[in-house]
């Protein structure tokens, strides 16, 4: 129960985890008629790598909640789907070396950030070293906490597979009585310029929702913009991340790629998002209800499920390459 509960809900009433569902429901298609499609192309270039599919997968923690294979499963499948990208937890169940070794497709590292430059530094060059392809860093969830959790303790307990790592240094001391996380509360425009000059890689900030921050990581040289609510996980009553997708996409102008994620289920809810500004998407509970029923081959397979389904979408609606397809595919009633 504890690891369903984990990656089935969100936070405080999950109204921002619904939404993001329901606004794939108030995004129509139109369909291109006589447009001599021919074979359907889906793939692209997204930060130096060649991808089959605009599709990776989104950085979830503790996979061996879900398989014994953990990660290694996780990224085993994803190499299996024509190798997708896998993003890979900084709360991991394994060390990101064993993770690494594990399959050959490519995968980056996501990093919670923590204060002082040690943790980071040592952090992002282990992942370097193993053979990241990229950093993603979040910087939302900044102070949540689960439903669940505040009534009935029943994720965070001492013998919890979703116990912390061990971090560098001695743990400091709670400064409030509140039981707010303070481990974020910190975080500020410069840490990206700090974690810039660690990375050897391109670096990717996850957790952006509005136009204004897209137009701060641009002038803090980030190299892509990632738009996600962390699955409704962090904040409640907030936009769907689809909704505001027009809005990032106006203030970046294809300065840098959009990786977008959140309530994506089938191939269409892919070519919504592409036709509103994302230049590829990623998925963060689907793949893991794989790993939870086959493993790497449940990972694999649905994976291969939405990349098909995306090739069939583009070609119902006379959208045969990624680069045709815009806002002219799509009709948006946003409530």
């Amino acid at each position: 129960r504890q690891a369903y509960d984990y990656m089935s809900w969100g936070v405080d009433g999950e109204f921002t985890m619904r939404r993001n569902r329901e606004a794939f429901d108030w995004v129509g298609l139109v369909p291109r008629g006589l447009a001599g499609v021919g074979p359907v192309q889906a793939a692209s270039n997204f930060l130096g790598m060649n991808l089959p599919f605009p599709i990776l997968i989104a950085p979830t923690a503790r996979h061996v909640m879900f398989h014994p294979g953990a990660e290694a499963a996780t990224h085993a499948g994803a190499t299996a789907a024509s190798n997708t990208p896998f993003i890979v937890s900084n709360v991991a169940s394994l060390p990101v070396e064993k993770i690494a070794a594990a399959a050959t497709g490519p995968w980056w590292f996501q990093l919670y950030p923590q204060q002082g430059p040690d943790y980071n530094r040592q952090t992002l060059e282990k992942a370097q070293a193993a053979g990241c392809r990229a950093i993603v860093v979040t910087v939302d969830q900044q102070a949540s906490v689960y439903e669940r959790q505040t009534h009935g303790q029943n994720l965070a307990t001492a013998e919890s597979p979703m116990t912390a790592p061990a971090t560098i240094g001695s743990p400091r001391p709670r400064a409030n009585p509140y039981r707010v996380m303070e481990g974020r509360l910190w975080y500020e425009w410069t840490l990206l310029d700090e974690l810039r000059r660690m990375a050897k890689v391109p670096l990717v900030v996850k957790g952006i929702v509005t136009g204004e921050d897209a137009r701060l990581c641009l002038e803090h040289g980030v190299d892509a913009i990632y738009l996600s609510n962390h699955g409704g996980r962090s904040l409640d009553y907030g936009p769907s991340t689809l909704e505001v997708l027009p809005e990032i996409a106006d203030a970046v102008q294809g300065r840098v790629p959009i990786l977008f994620d959140g309530g994506i289920r089938r191939g269409s809810d892919i070519l919504k998002a592409l036709a509103l500004g994302a230049s590829a998407v990623s998925l963060g509970r689907v793949p893991l209800w794989g790993l939870a029923a086959y493993g790497a081959q449940g990972v694999q397979k649905v994976l291969e499920i939405l990349q098909a389904e995306l090739v069939q979408a583009m070609a119902a609606n006379g959208r045969p390459t990624l680069a045709s397809i815009d806002r002219t595919l799509v009709r948006t009633e946003f409530l």
